[in-house]
């Protein structure tokens, strides 16, 4: 008799190229052996070279899908990514409470690696009010970290401040993601009074399309697995360094990174 996997849900908008949101997700957690579920927040229009249109789901369609899936396939951890409006954050942000489901890693989405904006200006205060203090982890990129707390963010030392002050707003830890510095990629963990920090050689492609969904649902993953945070950062930033390494090369912008890439 097969043992039955961990479930996890990603509450984040469609990538009609596969390439990063909810697809992006599913793949991830399956990689990691995960059972899947999902909450669409949107439906997009794209590729590799950008998006071409935005359908904005009803909240009360994401509520209900939320609401579906927890009552039958309670997930053991759970992300979101794209929320596009602030209705959308919080409604995910009341089901959260609702539900209590806990091991909550929150990707702020707001632009696109296209540069595709996929947040509307007026929930980014929603964001920092209703959902980051639910949030077991946030994993901004400068550009996110810089919005959240409000302050430039261009170097490591700055990657720290920002990072304090998003746990100041409430997170349970930060992952400040350092992929847009210049030389060496830094990410930097702050959570419970500790700092950890992860350097590796930046790798010369184009092909990082869905990178922070991708990484997010694999910290998501191990989570679900039953790993503690330090641990579950570690292992997913393993995990896209190797599928940025291993990219495809497919479509002509801004290509996917490899989901099919060793997870251990």
């Amino acid at each position: 008799m097969s043992i039955a996997p961990p479930i996890a849900l990603t509450i984040a908008g469609s990538d009609s190229g596969g390439g990063a949101g909810v697809q992006a997700d599913l793949k991830t957690f399956h990689a990691f052996r995960v059972f899947g579920t999902s909450a669409i927040t949107a439906i997009t229009a794209q590729n590799t070279r950008g998006v071409a249109r935005i359908h904005t789901v009803p909240a009360k369609d994401v509520a209900a899908q939320i609401d579906m899936v927890v009552s039958d396939l309670r997930p053991a951890a759970l992300k979101s990514g794209m929320l596009a409006t602030a209705e959308l954050v919080s409604t995910v942000a009341a089901a959260i409470r609702e539900h209590a489901l806990e091991r909550y890693v929150m990707d702020p989405v707001m632009v696109a690696t296209s540069g595709d904006r996929l947040l509307a200006q007026d929930a980014v205060a929603t964001i920092a009010k209703e959902l980051i203090p639910l949030c077991a982890l946030t994993t901004p990129n400068l550009d996110e970290a810089a919005i959240l707390a409000e302050m430039p963010v261009v170097t490591t030392d700055d990657m720290l401040e920002a990072g304090r002050r998003i746990l100041d707003l409430g997170a349970g830890a930060v992952l400040v993601k350092g992929g847009h510095l210049e030389g060496n990629v830094v990410d930097i963990l702050l959570g419970a009074g500790d700092v950890r920090t992860w350097t590796r050689e930046r790798i010369d492609t184009p092909h990082t399309h869905g990178t922070g969904c991708t990484l997010s649902a694999a910290i998501t993953a191990a989570l679900a697995l039953g790993e503690g945070l330090p641990d579950a950062v570690d292992r997913g930033i393993r995990f896209i360094g190797r599928a940025i390494a291993e990219a495809p090369h497919l479509g002509s912008g801004r290509g996917p990174v490899s989901h099919f890439v060793d997870t251990e």
